[in-house]
């Protein structure tokens, strides 16, 4: 009988802990994890040109839009598969774009900022290129792999460095009935139900309150030696590092790094709050280095040195020796006398005697 009892209370107390475990367990799936992900969608209405793109608006196109940075509307997914139709819908659905950020992930949540990385023509669309694409960079060595094969011989293997993973997104622009001549404020424009380029952050502002020379430059997403750290925000965002060293002069100085090889790779050092030296590596070119001050501001603290050579000239004033005598003071002696120069022996003459001179055994 009691071990029927504790049968019992065995079992009991592991269907209630089974109920339990049952209750505290969840599934995360497609569902809940693009719940929150945003597919409204509106298509633009731009009157666009009936006249073909042709060579020169292709290169005016690519200078005014590379390096262009923007702020996404909605969730960019990793990947090249996004179409979007000029004055019309978006490719996939609501469905297959969450999907997509489910499988392939996010190049950017709403509100961060992206930028034009590459463009592509064809004759019927523009490809689009965000914060490098879909696609890791080839490089051909990172794919062999050099050992000894069979027979002492040599052989190669392919070697994929998958540390690197694209995490860009691509849009497809496509126009119906062929590539017209557009411009960079129409093809924004297209744009703006997934990227806006036309939002004002803070910094924005900021920059239009500038002379005009800054403010051309912090549209260009370009730094002047001079510029202060809002002014540097404002023009290329937050730099993705930061050192922090001392010079050999004992100064202390702020570098924020901006890009990264093979891309061109920008150093912009602070001196307080002023940009005292920029320096630009882009692959394939010399180093630019940029010392002097490009903003008609003050030159900073690190620039200002001054260098003497050769002896200070001689002037009526700098002539007589140092003194703490006030000029036309003569100075006293103990003795009252005031004070003479000292009288070299000539070797024509015998030496004076002086009338005060006693021999030490007289005195």
């Amino acid at each position: 009988m009691g071990s029927f009892l504790l049968k019992a209370c065995v079992a009991v107390l592991c269907g209630l802990s089974l109920s339990m475990a049952s209750a505290q367990v969840f599934t995360v799936g497609e569902k809940s994890a693009t719940a929150d992900i945003k597919t409204d969608f509106t298509a633009t209405h731009i009157d666009l040109p009936t006249a073909p793109m042709t060579e020169r608006g292709r290169r005016q196109l690519v200078r005014d839009l590379e390096a262009e940075q923007g702020f996404a509307h909605r969730v960019l997914p990793v990947g090249g598969l996004l179409t979007l139709q000029a004055n019309g819908n978006i490719t996939p659905g609501a469905e297959g774009y969450k999907r997509m950020v489910y499988e392939k992930g996010q190049a950017a949540a709403p509100g961060d900022r992206v930028a034009i990385t590459a463009l592509e023509f064809k004759p019927d669309r523009i490809v689009v290129d965000f914060n490098g694409g879909p696609y890791v960079k080839h490089r051909f060595l990172r794919h062999i792999q050099i050992g000894a094969g069979t027979g002492g011989g040599m052989a190669t293997t392919a070697n994929p460095d998958l540390s690197e993973q694209a995490t860009g997104c691509r849009i497809t622009l496509v126009f119906e009935g062929g590539l017209p001549e557009v411009s960079a404020p129409e093809v924004k424009a297209l744009l703006e139900p997934l990227v806006d380029f036309g939002v004002k952050t803070g910094e924005k502002a900021y920059a239009d309150t500038l002379p005009e020379p800054l403010k051309n430059a912090i549209d260009a997403h370009e730094v002047l030696v001079g510029m202060n750290r809002r002014m540097v925000l404002a023009a290329l965002g937050q730099p993705e590092n930061k050192v922090r060293e001392t010079a050999e002069s004992g100064e202390k100085y702020e570098e924020w790094i901006y890009g990264h090889q093979p891309q061109t790779v920008k150093f912009v050092r602070f001196v307080g709050d002023q940009v005292s030296l920029v320096k630009i590596a882009a692959l394939g070119r010399p180093m630019e280095i940029r010392r002097q001050n490009e903003d008609g501001q003050s030159v900073p603290h690190e620039a200002q040195k001054t260098v003497a050579v050769g002896d200070v000239p001689t002037t009526p004033e700098n002539t007589a020796p140092p003194s703490l005598m006030k000029p036309g003071e003569a100075a006293e002696m103990d003795n009252g006398t005031t004070q003479r120069k000292v009288q070299l022996p000539d070797d024509k003459k015998p030496a004076a005697t002086p009338q005060n001179y006693r021999p030490a055994a007289l005195m």
